[in-house]
């Protein structure tokens, strides 16, 4: 963390550049691009360090030097000094056309794509090269996380951790929903940390008027009798960790609340209880009954992928499905999030529970420390 940007090894690199390489013979495609497009798409930064704050057009190919083109020119100095082994230029708002002039001086013919492009800059690649959509490819490769990113994860989940601490002991009443995210921010931005979310829900504990958290926050004050519901995620330069906790103010949670997070928690435990290298979607998905036979439901996946993307298993509950089960099992380092933010089916009271873990290959590990409870704060 004292580097000044921080970069994995060059054996790290070199590991995925091989893993690209794998991927583009499997494909029959002789050139390769990276696309990170207004700020969506992360392989770019995955294969060269910069984060594509805007705009990143990456061409890879084994055995030659990357060529990256980058918006805006102010942004063109950082990322020629963060960017590694890649000729860095600026697009000068015309990358797309910079792009297209070399692949064909490089001779490109049958191109593989790697991240977002809107219909009419796609169509513009079409004119020339056949084109060959690998998202799916990439995908699994950032499935499994090697060690190095395993580190890099522990540090989001880390920081993840200083925001909820944070919260926890500066909520108290008076307080609006905007000054608890200013609060959480505060604990990690200084460490290198930014924001991938803090979603807060707070409500009244008695007359409940909302079930899970929004994702924007309103300026509703905390009052003494609310309960304050999270899911936090804070960013080590693209690897974030996920926590999401419950508690209350300045009272004792009501007999609902205290059955909402009883029966979160010990879905929580029958999920991870089945966790492990092999288990199949079938045993996660029976592991949840929990929730529908102590009467509530969820108003969330209850498993996804995490770390880099968004991925498979997503599963629901037999209650709330998250669409037909993957036909998949776990696998070791696989990095899941486990929360069963149990509701009930009225949707008016609701808790969040659960944390981002490791499959390992007879179990899991924790990535967080945060204390796992129903706290009570102010």
């Amino acid at each position: 963390m004292r580097q000044e940007y921080p970069r994995f090894s060059d054996a790290e690199y070199a590991r995925r550049h091989k893993a690209l390489g794998a991927v583009m013979e499997k494909a029959g495609v002789d050139h390769l691009l990276l696309i990170t497009d207004h700020r969506a798409g992360n392989a770019p930064q995955w294969v060269t360090g910069w984060p594509g704050t805007v705009e990143a057009y990456v061409i890879f190919k084994p055995g030659e030097k990357m060529w990256m083109s980058v918006e805006w020119v102010n942004h063109f100095p950082l990322a020629r000094k963060i960017a590694r082994d890649v000729e860095v230029h600026w697009g000068a708002h015309h990358g797309l056309q910079q792009m297209i002039r070399e692949l064909q001086r490089r001779g490109a013919k049958r191109v593989g794509i790697i991240g977002p492009l809107v219909v009419s800059k796609y169509r513009q690649l079409e004119e020339h090269f056949t084109m060959l959509g690998l998202d799916a490819d990439y995908i699994r490769l950032r499935m499994i996380k090697s060690e190095e990113e395993l580190d890099w994860l522990r540090i989001g989940a880390a920081l993840s951790d200083a925001g909820l601490a944070a919260l926890l002991a500066g909520t108290k009443p008076g307080l609006t929903e905007r000054e608890l995210g200013a609060i959480v921010e505060s604990a990690y931005i200084k460490h290198g940390g930014t924001t991938m979310i803090h979603y807060m829900g707070i409500t009244s504990m008695v007359r409940p008027h909302i079930y899970v958290p929004p994702q924007h926050h309103s300026p509703r004050k905390v009052k003494k009798g609310d309960v304050v519901f999270c899911e936090l995620s804070a960013y080590w330069w693209d690897y974030a960790g996920q926590v999401l906790r419950t508690f209350t103010v300045g009272a004792e949670a009501t007999p609902l609340y205290l059955d909402l997070y009883e029966t979160a928690e010990a879905a929580f435990d029958a999920v991870t209880k089945v966790a492990r290298h092999g288990a199949t979607m079938q045993e996660i998905l029976d592991a949840t009954g929990v929730i529908e036979k102590n009467g509530f439901t969820v108003c969330d996946d209850l498993m996804h992928g995490f770390g880099g993307g968004y991925f498979q298993p997503i599963i629901g509950t037999k209650s709330r499905m998250a669409g037909k089960l993957p036909d998949m099992t776990l696998e070791e380092n696989m990095t899941v999030v486990v929360q069963p933010n149990v509701i009930t089916p009225d949707h008016k009271a609701g808790v969040q529970v659960g944390e981002l873990i490791r499959i390992t290959r007879t179990g899991w590990e924790r990535l967080h420390r945060a204390k796992r409870g129903l706290f009570r704060v102010g």
